[in-house]
């Protein structure tokens, strides 16, 4: 398809107006005369014409555009996240530019540098880790910024995210009231805040039931399936006899690799999946799961982020939705 080469210059010739007056028209201005404004809609329809979003941003200072970065768009996890940003855009007329990052932290800098320089309305930035250097940028920018499922340690940049913490120490709680004692947690980055927080929940929830804290079954990575896979092996060898896995896809490689070494789920070995994005009820067994509202902190995160762009009065920019835990057939 080719590209309209038609200008506001010709609506304005064919409709016998200023360029100001089809200006005014296109950005809904109240100030015409609806004889004139019906002339000049006649010749947009007759053109074809089309207004450049970028060329409307630089006399508006606005371009009604948002970026949004997430580290893999394969990921159902921010599938489900990025459809409640999108949901939310529409509605209030901004459009969505998505960039993945394939959790590069070269890649992710020049991502947000393009977004800058396109002068975006505003950013949503999902992460699998927010390294020092990507949050020095979002906090210094003067665009907008809205984090999810990331949290800013500092909490200076706007988020949304459920609580880590209480999710963490629910699920090591269900899974000790099973009978458990070795009890794995699989996450990501000890860097990234949230699996701090993770990490204290398994602590508690240990500590409280009078379970000694083992190091060694504490695993970091790198939210893959492969990778769920590969630690099947080390958790058998360790006696692991269940995990909380902070990522369904790395909870569905290790489930699909249980079941290829013929242990029984739930019978021999539980696990409990951190998201509840819909791989979670593909598998077999379907995987218990912590329920996030993913659809919800991408809609909440967007309209949080119209609110800023807005120039709105926000009282709370540090956003926590609840969750619950969905029990499947991967727990006894």
């Amino acid at each position: 398809m080719v590209e309209s080469t038609t200008t506001i210059y010709d609506v304005a010739r064919v409709a016998g107006v200023s360029m100001a007056t089809v200006s005014r028209v296109v950005n809904g201005n109240a100030n015409v005369k609806e004889k004139t404004r019906q002339k000049v809609l006649e010749a947009i329809a007759e053109l074809d014409y089309r207004p450049n979003a970028v060329a409307r941003g630089l006399a508006s200072k606005r371009t009604t555009t948002v970026g949004v970065i997430l580290p893999t768009i394969t990921s159902t996890y921010f599938a489900a996240i990025t459809r409640g940003v999108d949901d939310i855009a529409s509605m209030y007329k901004y459009n969505m530019i998505l960039a993945n990052s394939d959790n590069d932290v070269e890649k992710e800098e020049k991502v947000l540098e393009t977004f800058l320089s396109k002068q975006v309305d505003g950013i949503v930035y999902m992460g699998s880790s927010l390294d020092e250097k990507i949050r020095t940028s979002l906090k210094n920018s003067r665009t907008p910024v809205v984090l999810v499922g990331t949290i800013d340690g500092d909490k200076e940049i706007p988020s949304v995210n459920i609580d880590y913490h209480l999710a963490a120490y629910q699920s090591t709680t269900k899974l000790i009231e099973n009978g458990n004692k070795k009890i794995a947690y699989i996450m990501g980055s000890l860097k990234d805040v949230e699996n701090t927080e993770r990490m204290v929940g398994y602590q508690e929830a240990l500590l409280e039931a009078n379970i000694e804290f083992d190091e060694n079954l504490v695993f970091e990575g790198n939210y893959s399936y492969e990778q769920g896979k590969s630690l099947a092996e080390r958790l058998l060898e360790r006696g692991a006899t269940s995990a909380v896995v902070s990522h369904d896809t790395v909870a569905v490689g290790l489930l699909s690799a249980m079941m290829d070494k013929e242990v029984k789920v739930p019978e021999e070995f539980e696990i409990i999946s951190g998201a509840n994005s819909p791989i979670t009820q593909y598998t077999y067994p379907t995987l218990t799961s912590v329920n996030q509202p993913l659809y919800d902190l991408g809609a909440v995160a967007m309209r949080l982020l119209t609110k800023l762009m807005l120039k709105e009065d926000v009282e709370q920019n540090q956003l926590v939705l609840d969750h619950e835990i969905i029990s499947r057939r991967s727990t006894k």
